[in-house]
């Protein structure tokens, strides 16, 4: 009798040992990947490491993260600054296979896109955020990733952007949009000249380089006839301190021509932002990681996913000084910049 119960005690001690409660002694660790310090990318971060815990995985308890950011210079993106690049995220990515992490988390499209071979390949599931168009990032499509990877996009419906937009500016018939070679910029510059004239709207644009001041090409586009400006996902916008940014900003108080930013993140310049909130994207990033580490999900079986409703917020006080009607339905949604 003795060893019966000896052994019942015995089996429940192992099940229990394997039991959830108990795997959740154990802590996890993920490598994140980053290129360029950019603050959206931060938001993304923040978001993602709440999202983690939200569903039970808090750093110092039972996770650790290391991040690492590749520092760029964007000025200098030169093609052999590109292969650089290139070299250094592929040099990262095979640190991360080496140190065999639980899960690796990238940010931005050139992370995921480049490092995602070399990690996935070593059995490391692989989750990212702040990539606007997936599919060029490896996955099949915008809703699905693809073995051992998937994540959140901050993928915007152009098209309901743009109706904002008319609805906005209803007399407006030009869009101007400024944009560098950065590749989520020209691809989200031709889906918004795709989209663009089934909202009556015409687009001149015009690509400079990124050490190349944004004055003279938004000059060009007003002379064009350029009524209202756009700012697509662009890097470019970023750098030299928000020197695009600053640029346009003058440009909208001389001239008083309004411009809206498809990046939901405040900086000068814009009277209206429309898009994804890089926090919340990356919520839904944590989420998906959660599942992974916790729930033992294959990364290809959980969907991309995007945040459904469209972010708007509005400069009000910029809206005044350029003395701008903008109808109220879009001011009781919008949330006001802080």
């Amino acid at each position: 009798m003795k060893r019966i119960i000896g052994a019942l005690l015995f089996a429940a001690l192992v099940l229990g040992f394997a039991a959830p409660g108990y795997a959740q002694d154990r802590t996890y660790r993920i490598e994140v990947l980053q290129i360029v310090a950019l603050a959206p990318f931060q938001d993304a971060y923040e978001g993602f490491v709440k999202g983690l815990e939200k569903n039970g995985l808090v750093q110092g308890k039972n996770l650790t993260i290391n991040r690492t950011i590749v520092d760029f210079d964007l000025e200098k993106a030169g093609l052999w600054q590109k292969v650089g690049l290139l070299r250094r995220i592929k040099s990262e990515a095979s640190r991360i296979a080496d140190a065999r992490p639980d899960l690796a988390f990238t940010i931005g499209t050139p992370a995921t896109k480049y490092a995602k071979d070399k990690i996935i390949s070593s059995g490391i599931p692989l989750v990212f955020t702040g990539v606007a168009f997936p599919q060029s990032a490896g996955c099949r499509s915008l809703t699905e990733g693809a073995p051992g990877l998937t994540g959140s996009t901050v993928y915007m419906n152009v098209k309901d952007a743009l109706s904002i937009v008319k609805l906005a500016f209803p007399s407006a018939g030009t869009i101007g949009v400024v944009h560098s070679d950065d590749e989520t910029a020209m691809q989200h510059t031709e889906e918004i000249k795709r989209e663009a004239p089934g909202m009556g709207f015409s687009v001149t644009a015009k690509q400079v380089g990124k050490n190349d001041h944004l004055s003279p090409a938004a000059q060009e586009l007003i002379d064009k006839g350029a009524e209202v400006f756009i700012v697509p996902l662009d890097a470019y916008y970023g750098m030299r301190n928000n020197e695009a940014w600053n640029e346009l900003d003058e440009i909208t108080r001389t001239r008083k021509i309004p411009a809206v930013s498809f990046v939901y993140h405040k900086s000068p310049g814009a009277i209206l932002y429309l898009g994804s909130d890089y926090g919340l994207v990356g919520g839904l990033a944590g989420q998906h990681a959660a599942a992974i580490l916790k729930d033992g999900s294959k990364p290809e079986s959980l969907p991309i996913l995007r945040q459904e409703d469209l972010n708007i917020m509005a400069d009000v006080e910029k809206i005044k000084k350029l003395n701008i009607d903008i109808p109220l339905e879009i001011l009781q949604l919008a949330k006001p910049v802080q």
